[in-house]
């Protein structure tokens, strides 16, 4: 019998990770918020749902896709929350970012009641959630996991099997602490060129062919230099992001120099009410400091 999938979270990233798997022919029933993203999937064939709790009550999996640690706990655990609809044999496929900590202690509590749980953080952005190609990190249980395969399939491209529960997260932490530290030096490069007079269209050209070659000077930097900041990831997503990775290595006992600046550069973004931008706008600190832009004409 084929699975019902639910989500629960159908944000910027949510809404085209459930049309993606409607179109790979599952059952879906959606609950937000918002409504205008409900009603939108509904008219694509998913079945709206009033609550978390219906969700989990109609659906054999649920899958969510939440801003933070406690979204995803008061969504399990809240008013008419997913707990309050789940059966023995359900799963939950957690593809939030949250605290690796915080996602063991909620497999090990729904594992208790007999529901299985996978952490499955993306990478990839609004892009990749809308074209099927993001890379997933699943922890958890091997043959939950292994049991999933056609639903991760119509979701991303690369799926990776990290470990037991928390190890998704803990890959995604590692993720954004590349992203974020990158992102961060392609800023400081590009205003550097600028401040020097130098071609920002030659400049990321000659060193995207090179060893600097990477996913935040082709995909972000041409962006960048148009002055095209919006969201794909929002900037403060980023910064809760590091945040879980900075408190990560307080856990783990991991020295983290060079994310601990990058998350000061984030912060500094939320504050100066950047929060909202695509997370390649920790540009604007560097501008703002400077008063110039690197911009072409």
């Amino acid at each position: 019998m084929p699975q019902t999938i639910g989500f629960v979270g159908v944000g910027i990233m949510g809404k085209p990770m459930a049309e993606n798997v409607l179109d790979a022919g599952f059952d879906v029933v959606v609950h937000n918020r918002s409504r205008e993203a409900v009603d939108s999937l509904a008219e694509l064939g998913a079945t709206a749902a009033s609550a978390p709790s219906a969700v989990a009550s109609q659906a054999d999996v649920v899958v969510t896709v939440l801003p933070d640690t406690e979204a995803v706990e008061e969504v399990v655990y809240g008013d008419d929350g997913l707990a309050d609809g789940f059966d023995s044999g359900d799963v939950l496929i957690d593809m939030s970012t949250i605290s690796p900590v915080a996602t063991e202690r909620l497999s090990e509590e729904l594992e208790a009641g007999g529901v299985s749980m996978l952490d499955a953080p993306v990478s990839g952005g609004e892009e990749g959630a809308r074209d099927g190609s993001l890379s997933i990190m699943v922890g958890g249980s091997r043959e939950t996991f292994d049991a999933h395969a056609s639903l991760f399939a119509a979701m991303g491209s690369t799926v990776t099997y990290c470990g037991d529960a928390g190890a998704g997260q803990i890959t995604k932490a590692c993720n954004q602490i590349v992203v974020g530290c990158t992102l961060q030096a392609v800023s400081e490069a590009l205003v550097l060129a600028q401040r020097a007079g130098a071609d920002l269209e030659a400049v990321v050209d000659a060193i995207s062919g090179g060893a600097a070659g990477c996913w935040a000077l082709r995909e972000r930097a041409p962006r960048v230099i148009r002055g095209n900041f919006d969201p794909g990831f929002f900037a403060s997503y980023q910064y809760k992001d590091l945040r879980i990775a900075t408190a990560a290595g307080e856990e783990y006992g991991s020295p983290m120099p060079a994310t601990s600046v990058v998350h000061e550069a984030y912060k500094a973004m939320e504050t100066s009410g950047y929060g909202r931008d695509d997370h390649s706008a920790v540009i604007k600190i560097l501008e703002d400091t400077v008063d110039e832009a690197a911009r072409i004409e």
